[in-house]
């Protein structure tokens, strides 16, 4: 089905009015201290003034000089921030007023607007069970709209989940460490090992995308199901609780089991979801962030 651009464009210019909002209101100078640079860099070189650390002296230009000086350095700040992103089939559902997708564009729109104000690079890898597109990172307001525009426009599919695949994709073209958002629902299994690799290499920040039917199934009776990556129906009698009781025990075992495979691995996450306001989400992590830098 070929996409609708006067619509695209529509949802991105709404998605920006609102990211923007919440980026002014709400994450203003978080982003900055949460997200450190790569290290410390040389600014300049300034006469020596008493307390100034004895260990900085600048000793060619002392003795050039006949006084003391001394080199100043300054953090480093430029960092590059790479989004990858989730497509599959399953990123189409939602059964509140948006489908998981949408969520994602949004998160990544606060975060990637975030990112240009502080001029870092923002980058985007968009991934099924194969590598959609990669768009290396960039700095400038435009770079992070397009890639707000590149997640909307990619065309449902019935492809299934890959995470190992893109994550050994990002640390073939990302040889540099960067801070790597992976917005996914992290339908997918065997990926812990590569997941292992990444976050040794990178800043890794894991934004798992659900959906309230996604834990929880209502009594409306028999409802026919469809497995968005493999179209295979299923026919289930929400009517039985013995049924629901399952579905939400099955649910709630996977998601602890992900929960544990973040913190086995020292990944940081975040949980948003279809149903709710994301930004409280993403405070929750930034205080941790902070919270740990502060402990040192």
């Amino acid at each position: 089905m070929p996409i609708d651009v006067k619509e695209l464009m529509k949802q991105v210019g709404k998605i920006r009015v609102v990211t923007n909002r919440l980026m002014d209101e709400h994450l203003s100078g978080e982003y900055h201290s949460v997200f450190k640079g790569q290290g410390i860099e040389f600014e300049e070189v300034r006469e020596y003034v008493p307390g100034d650390d004895i260990r900085s002296i600048d000793w060619n230009v002392t003795a050039r000089m006949g006084h003391p000086f001394v080199k100043r350095f300054c953090e480093e700040r430029e960092l590059t921030i790479l989004f990858l992103v989730d497509v599959s089939g399953s990123q189409s559902f939602g059964s509140e007023t948006r489908p998981k997708a949408e969520l994602a564009a949004e998160i990544t729109c606060l975060l990637a607007l975030s990112a240009i104000k502080n001029q870092d690079k923002v980058g985007l890898i968009l991934f099924s069970d194969r590598i959609e597109k990669s768009i290396p990172p960039r700095k400038g307001r435009t770079s992070a709209l397009r890639l707000v525009r590149e997640v909307l426009a990619t065309e449902e599919t019935r492809r299934g989940t890959d995470l190992s695949g893109a994550l050994r994709y990002l640390n073939q073209v990302q040889k540099r460490r960067a801070v790597v958002f992976i917005i996914s629902d992290f339908m997918d299994t065997n990926y812990e090992k590569e997941l292992r690799v990444t976050a040794r290499h990178h800043d890794v920040v894991c934004c798992q995308v659900s959906d309230p039917r996604e834990m929880e199934l209502p009594d409306v009776g028999l409802v026919e199901i469809q497995d968005p990556e493999t179209g295979e129906l299923t026919l289930l009698d929400t009517s039985s609780s013995r049924m629901r009781t399952a579905f939400r025990e099955s649910a709630q075992k996977e998601d602890g089991e992900l929960k544990r495979l973040f913190r086995r691995n020292k990944i940081d996450s975040l949980a948003v979801s279809t149903s709710r306001p994301f930004i409280e989400d993403i405070h929750k992590l930034f205080r941790q962030r902070q919270t740990r830098a502060a402990r040192g």
